[in-house]
């Protein structure tokens, strides 16, 4: 490997993993591979190690906890002289943010009820591209709405405004009876949500709140139209 000087070695194995064992295989993997390139010379003083630890989108589920995961890797590679690199985002993120949405409508049809929010498939994608599955719960007990609804919950296909079928966050979800202005909340948007967000269909990106006990800021402005459009440029031609 002339010219080539390696330092470090890299690994990740996948994304939202709920099990500790495909990690122990592969790191217990790696590092017999670490050891065999320093046999033939090459000084690797760096292990990424990546990231890849799932975290709870649904109640009731508990994926690893990180402790467990740390107590892993120490078993593997307590007393290895390399510099270990983690790289943890979902596990950090996911669960520290929400995103709030309003109840534009509820739509009643003889096979099944709809709830029309304002938020849609451009602020949160990955229910429309991974058929992801986030909880989502009123935001407080409305009006309208009595201690023991959600014992008789209806079930509603959650549903953005945008005219196609994708823009879908959930489909016969038991809810609490919900009508117009009712805020909800989904769960678990800290990770894949902002990052992810787009002005598709000429939907301006929402705003960003960091909440702190009970002090809050805004962290990122609600776009306007002008700031949408300023990056587009029209050409002399069309003028």
């Amino acid at each position: 490997m002339q010219s080539i000087n390696p330092q470090g070695v890299s690994i990740h194995i996948g994304s939202q993993i709920t099990d500790l064992s495909p990690f122990e295989a592969a790191f217990t993997r790696v590092k017999k591979f670490v050891n065999e390139l320093r046999l033939k010379g090459l000084k690797i003083e760096t292990l990424d190690l990546g990231g890849g630890l799932g975290i709870p989108y649904e109640m009731g589920k508990n994926p690893p906890h990180p402790k467990d995961y740390a107590a892993m890797i120490k078993e593997i590679f307590g007393g290895f002289d390399c510099k270990l690199i983690f790289e943890p985002g979902r596990v950090i993120t996911g669960n520290a943010g929400i995103m709030v949405s309003k109840v534009i409508y509820t739509k009643h049809t003889e096979e099944r009820d709809f709830l029309i929010i304002d938020a849609a498939m451009n602020d949160l994608i990955r229910p429309s591209y991974y058929d992801a599955h986030h909880d989502i719960i009123p935001v407080c007990t409305a009006p309208h709405q009595k201690p023991g609804d959600i014992a008789v919950a209806p079930k509603y296909d959650i549903v953005g405004p945008v005219c196609e079928t994708g823009d879908t966050f959930a489909r016969l979800r038991e809810m609490p009876e919900l009508q117009a202005d009712d805020l909800i909340a989904f769960r678990t948007a800290g990770a894949y949500g902002a990052v992810m967000a787009s002005t598709y269909n000429s939907r301006l990106l929402i705003a960003e709140v960091m909440v702190n006990g009970s002090e809050f800021a805004i962290t990122a402005q609600r776009q306007s139209y002008d700031e949408m459009f300023e990056r587009e440029i029209l050409p002399e031609w069309l003028k």
